[in-house]
């Protein structure tokens, strides 16, 4: 039952938070929204940022877990910014909230992850790259990734995402496989 409950704050947080700005939410409103009193709210949380930073927690344990072998380096950052696209008002009030460093580190973690993955299935037929060479390389594929979506968010999140980063992997085709041709000489 405690799961449940919990489960049901969450989903009322993020309800509310794709309606409006953080500061703007209440722990009274998200509690009849999810039909529970003050007190099982403050039984799994602290307040607020404790409920936000343990939703940011958990979708990147999610996504962290979870296995996929990316085919191209588009599907692989669609799947990372799902969540990010799924939720983009929400992400936008967090983003723009004195507590955006819970999102800052929840993208971080899937880019870095992201970019690993795909990087390791790209070299494991080929015996990999040397280690600083393949930290290097994610370390700069992950700043990409991350900042794509920095100014997506700070433009407003107004535009496709996924149309945009689309085309970028479209008039970048080949500079990460020339990165790696370099790792390897």
């Amino acid at each position: 039952m405690t799961s449940l409950t919990k489960d049901a704050i969450k989903q009322s947080f993020l309800k509310l938070l794709n309606k409006k700005p953080i500061d703007k939410i209440t722990v009274k409103e998200i509690v009849e929204d999810c039909g529970i009193n003050r007190n099982s709210f403050y039984y799994h949380f602290d307040d607020i940022p404790s409920l936000m930073e343990e939703i940011f927690n958990e979708q990147a344990d999610e996504f962290v877990s979870h296995s996929f072998s990316p085919d191209n380096l588009y599907d692989s950052i669609m799947e990372a910014v799902a969540f990010s696209l799924e939720n983009k008002t929400a992400i936008f009030h967090v983003f723009n909230s004195p507590n955006r460093q819970f999102y800052d580190r929840y993208l971080n973690r899937v880019a870095r992850r992201t970019v690993t993955e795909f990087v390791d299935n790209y070299t494991k037929d080929s015996g990999g790259i040397r280690e600083d060479d393949r930290e290097a390389v994610v370390m700069y594929y992950k700043s990409l990734l991350v900042g794509f979506v920095f100014d997506w968010v700070n433009d407003g999140v107004q535009y496709d995402l996924s149309l945009k980063i689309k085309r970028i992997c479209e008039l970048f085709e080949g500079t990460f496989e020339l990165a790696i041709e370099k790792c390897r000489e």
